[in-house]
């Protein structure tokens, strides 16, 4: 029986470890063919680059943990490339989609799901810091998100059938809120804004654009949600926080299978999958007039006493 994926030709960053290992696996055996982006750096971003394409001139590369995810996906029969580029430069993000067309002619889906943390409260959160996370959150899921979308288009226009799909990675930080991490759920938030437009924009050549915003076990995850992260239980119980619980949605929504989703946000954690709804108008008042700001202090009192409770920020109790 052919895989839901089988002759699909996918991307996924981050993919060295974690959420986008499983992703790349979780693709392969489903038979796509996999380019596995990794720039092997620590889970803040620091340290020497460990990916394909890291060694400074005339060095021989160093394979690092994208390289150790293709050897397992080639070790079980199945298709796939290491690229080490950091896909938050635009040098790194065409070089990640040209891997893809150049060594399997194609590109279907694309998963953005690089990204590392530098937590802090806000009043002692540098400005590097907060750079550095918006620029490999955000900037990172833009940049491949545009060149995709570039070759998409250009095939769209050169006549050929478009069935191509982008998932894109936000978090419940982005949707929520989470204390200490005010540049991780600025960006993550960022990125629902931009799987919006990019659905909206792009559907006319074909591609179909979605975000998640997944729970499990990842070395970024380790300090946020320490006493969920435990150990799992006994051998052949249900790992409620393995990151190869949300790869099958991933997997769905980058096939086929998926025709007609686009510009949704789900959660996915566990054996849970949540679709998620965003801002829209609640209560409302409309004097017809201008107000004077008393009466609309008096006005907003009245509207949100009709409006829903907002979600916790986590962390905040």
């Amino acid at each position: 029986m052919s895989g839901l994926c089988e002759g699909r030709v996918v991307v996924v960053t981050g993919a060295g470890r974690g959420l986008g290992r499983a992703h790349a696996l979780a693709f392969a055996e489903q038979g796509a063919r996999v380019v596995v982006n990794d720039l092997g750096v620590g889970v803040d971003g620091e340290g020497v680059p460990r990916g394909l394409g890291s060694a400074r001139p005339g060095e021989t590369p160093v394979a690092g943990p994208a390289q150790s995810v293709v050897d397992e996906i080639q070790a079980a029969g199945g298709e796939a490339v290491a690229h080490g580029g950091d896909i938050a430069t635009t040098q790194g993000a065409a070089s990640l989609i040209a891997t893809a067309v150049d060594a399997f002619g194609a590109l279907h889906t694309l998963v953005n799901n690089a990204g590392f943390l530098r937590d802090r409260m806000l009043v002692n959160l540098d400005e590097d810091d907060w750079d550095a996370v918006v620029r490999v959150h955000l900037k990172g899921h833009f940049l491949p998100l545009k060149y995709a979308a570039a070759y998409w288009r250009a095939e769209a226009k050169a006549g050929r059938e478009v069935a191509a799909r982008v998932v894109n990675t936000s978090s419940g930080a982005g949707l929520l809120g989470s204390v200490g991490q005010g540049n991780y759920s600025a960006a993550k938030a960022g990125i629902v804004g931009l799987t919006l437009v990019a659905a909206a924009e792009m559907g006319r050549y074909g591609v179909q654009v979605n975000a998640i915003a997944p729970a499990a076990r990842t070395r970024m995850t380790e300090g946020t949600f320490a006493e969920a992260m435990a150990a799992p239980g006994a051998v052949g119980a249900f790992d409620a926080m393995a990151p190869e619980n949300v790869s099958p949605l991933v997997v769905w929504l980058g096939s086929a299978a998926s025709e007609g989703v686009t510009g949704r946000v789900f959660e996915a954690e566990a054996g849970r999958i949540t679709v998620m709804e965003g801002w829209r108008p609640g209560p409302t008042s409309d004097k017809g007039a201008r107000w004077t700001p008393r009466e609309a202090g008096e006005a907003a009192l009245k509207l949100l006493a009709e409006a829903e409770t907002p979600g916790v920020v986590y962390g905040s109790r």
